[in-house]
């Protein structure tokens, strides 16, 4: 398995942006895509998108597509998930992901801790 370490949750306002951060080591952490996955309070963990190993191809949810971007630097072995146009709905923890390439979260073997989004209107 990867270990998976995300950055300190965040809050901005409807409209604003945040930037999520997600530092992996152990297993030959650049060799495998990435996934970012959210969980809203009562709700199901969903998926958000996914980067391929070389960072070339990403894919994303309807809900987000547009207004988020995944992107990973391998030098560092960190993904990134840079969220604009928040709204009151991002709201969610939000999880990155090791070991799967698809949608679906059986499919992926590490997680990150989770950490706290939160957007005000």
């Amino acid at each position: 398995q990867v270990q998976l370490v995300e950055s300190a949750g965040g809050l901005a306002q409807a409209g604003g942006s945040l930037r999520r951060s997600c530092a992996a080591s152990g297993r030959t952490s650049s060799s495998y895509p990435m996934g970012w996955f959210r969980q809203a309070p009562g709700k199901e963990r969903e998926f958000v998108g996914v980067i391929s190993w070389s960072g070339r191809s990403t894919y994303y949810a309807d809900s987000v597509k547009g207004r988020f971007t995944i992107s990973r630097d391998n030098a560092k072995n960190t993904v990134y998930l840079q969220m604009h146009s928040l709204n009151p709905e991002d709201t969610a923890v939000f999880f990155c992901s090791a070991g799967g390439r698809g949608t679906k979260k059986s499919e992926y073997d590490s997680w990150g801790q989770g950490t706290q989004v939160t957007v005000s209107s």
